[in-house]
């Protein structure tokens, strides 16, 4: 990890030139169910005009994003307003040096403490180690494998769907600390 931490912060559509680096990395784009090469523009639209309920997050150094983290969460579906999905890539010469546990801490901290979501979920490429083994760090279990799920490499693949129910609170700790807390 570096020495330096990144900054997290909500992406905007200054961005997308340096979000479209980030995912034309081979590595980075390997995880991904992204298109390789799609333009700048994709981006551009991508992020002025986001989806509701989607929450995209960068992770920057010296002020340049070099990894980014989509949270999708379903406010107009009562029955999964709980829960939200999640992707990330990591630029390429950015990878395993804290960028993607940055953009974890955050986004999880959000759904915990702000969102009001239970649950987190995400799908993983099996063979993608690294993103495996941040992700049990965070708390995430295998729930289920989709064969030949995804189209990479020329290939079909499977793909591991992670999930992560929200910690219980506990007595003390960041949830009890709130304003309107007061007895």
């Amino acid at each position: 990890m570096d020495a330096a931490q990144p900054t997290i912060r909500h992406a905007t559509v200054a961005d997308a030139e340096a979000v479209s680096r980030i995912f034309a990395g081979p590595k980075a784009i390997w995880g991904t169910l992204q298109i390789p090469y799609a333009p700048v523009e994709t981006w551009r639209e991508r992020l002025s005009q986001p989806e509701r309920g989607f929450i995209p997050l960068v992770a920057c150094m010296d002020g340049e994003p070099v990894g980014m983290l989509g949270l999708h969460t379903h406010p107009d579906r009562p029955r999964v307003r709980h829960a939200a999905t999640l992707g990330m890539a990591v630029r390429d010469d950015w990878q395993g040096r804290g960028v993607g546990t940055a953009l974890m801490e955050a986004a999880l901290d959000m759904a915990d403490r702000w969102l009001q979501l239970t649950r987190v979920e995400l799908n993983v490429f099996v063979g993608n180690d690294g993103a495996l083994r941040l992700y049990r760090r965070f708390g995430f279990e295998v729930e289920g494998r989709l064969r030949q799920a995804a189209f990479c490499d020329g290939r079909l693949i499977d793909v591991l769907v992670m999930g992560r129910l929200r910690p219980p609170s506990e007595p003390g700790g960041r949830g009890d600390d709130h304003v309107g807390n007061e007895s």
